[in-house]
């Protein structure tokens, strides 16, 4: 009786114990987000669920599209890499679209200035000078971390 009591006991403190520090890993995480939050300053394009999904989409493509182009600069590839440049991160007409449905003035100059960018790289790679690829591609990149400090979704 006396092992039952003992094993009951130790059962319900370590019950009591992983009870309590999950309610304590909840709050933290839920402090932690809502600090987060707080502290988060950049501006809120306010963009639906669905208009999220397709932007974050397309920036995924831009971020593949600067990996394809990056491996294909190491193997000397510049005419290849030119064309992803050009499709893939240039200003053409469904870019210059996109960038005007956000409602944001500065939000839309800075994604027109991102996919001109984008044909000034192409254009760069087609030099095949590989420092003024590495410039014009640090130029778009610039355009990437100006924007992503900025705003928010």
């Amino acid at each position: 009786m006396k092992r039952i009591l003992i094993a009951a006991s130790v059962f319900i403190g370590i019950t009591g114990f992983n009870v309590a520090f999950a309610a304590d890993e909840k709050m933290r995480h839920e402090n932690h987000r809502h600090v987060m939050s707080m502290m988060d300053t950049r501006i809120s394009l306010g963009l639906s669920a669905e208009m999220k999904q397709h932007q974050l989409s397309n920036m995924r493509e831009h971020l593949e599209a600067i990996n394809s182009i990056v491996g294909l600069m190491a193997e000397n590839k510049f005419e290849e890499a030119s064309g992803i440049a050009h499709a893939k991160l240039g200003l053409n007409p469904e870019m210059q679209r996109m960038c005007s449905m956000f409602g944001n003035e500065k939000f839309m100059e800075l994604g027109m200035a991102f996919h001109k960018s984008g044909d000034d790289l192409g254009n760069a790679l087609q030099t095949k000078d590989l420092n003024a690829s590495l410039r014009a591609l640090n130029k778009t990149m610039q355009y990437c971390v100006s924007c992503h400090a900025a705003y928010r979704q």
